[in-house]
């Protein structure tokens, strides 16, 4: 069998990224930080109760640069709307800016620190 393991991403500011994605997504620290052989600082996270985890490397060398939508990650919440308000609570800008007042409302993106979208999708039941 073959499995999906890590996506990894590049990110300017570690601490900056965890906070982010521990803080506002939920993910949790499986490993790290490690120092690849390469210098890179690289920790894991993982969703409880997901086996797929998103590597965060951090390159003192490298700038992090990316084209405009070449990627995003996508997590899935039971309650959506709740979940976008939770992030708005704290601060987080969620788009489409009208979320609220869609009544069928399904999808929403955030940014991350470096850019990257992070889509939000009702849990498939």
């Amino acid at each position: 069998m073959i499995k999906f393991l890590h996506t990894r991403v590049r990110v300017a500011d570690l601490q900056k990224s965890l906070d982010f994605y521990c803080k506002h997504c939920g993910f949790e620290v499986f490993k790290g930080p490690n120092t690849s052989p390469q210098g890179n600082q690289i920790v894991h996270l993982q969703l409880p109760g997901n086996d797929h985890m998103l590597e965060l490397t951090y390159s003192p060398d490298f700038k992090v640069e990316f084209p405009e939508d070449l990627m995003h990650t996508c997590i899935g919440v039971d309650d959506i709307k709740a979940f976008c308000q939770k992030l708005e609570d704290d601060g987080v800008e969620v788009w489409p800016e009208n979320w609220k007042e869609k009544e069928d409302f399904s999808m929403a993106f955030i940014t991350d620190p470096d850019g990257y979208e992070v889509e939000i999708l009702p849990n498939q039941r």
